[in-house]
């Protein structure tokens, strides 16, 4: 009787806990062959308390703080532009952030594009950081 009990008490517990919200590295994709040709990476997370003009502002700011300059935000659109050029080469790399409702919240997606003969360490972390800055 007191191990029925008990195991009822878990099941219980356990049912009412929220599901574990997805991560962002759960949301991550790569295309493309580094070096060789041009290489695509995108994120996308769903915040879903976050009003999109709010989370495009938070996006915008962490943008910056990643070091890009020149981000082109567009809020009628709810898009974020952004080319940075570090290896000399002439060729820059672009990120992209479309900010969109989705539900009461907003649904943030992100692709950086490097041109073939770039890489990138840490992408997906960075990445992961633009968008995450949304929901904080």
């Amino acid at each position: 009787m007191l191990t029925r009990t008990i195991c009822a008490l878990t099941l219980m517990a356990l049912s009412s806990m929220p599901a574990q919200a997805d991560s962002c590295a759960d949301h991550y994709q790569s295309s493309g062959v580094p070096l060789v040709t041009g290489t695509t990476h995108k994120v996308w997370m769903i915040f879903p308390s976050v009003r999109t003009g709010a989370a495009l502002d938070k996006v915008s700011r962490a943008v910056l703080a990643e070091g890009f300059v020149d981000v082109n935000v567009d809020k009628a659109l709810g898009t974020l532009t952004t080319q940075q050029e570090t290896t000399g080469s002439g060729r820059p790399q672009t990120l992209r952030v479309v900010v969109r409702k989705e539900g009461k919240g907003s649904r943030v997606d992100a692709v950086f594009i490097m041109p073939p003969g770039q890489v990138a360490p840490g992408i997906s972390n960075n990445l992961c950081r633009v968008v995450d800055a949304a929901g904080r």
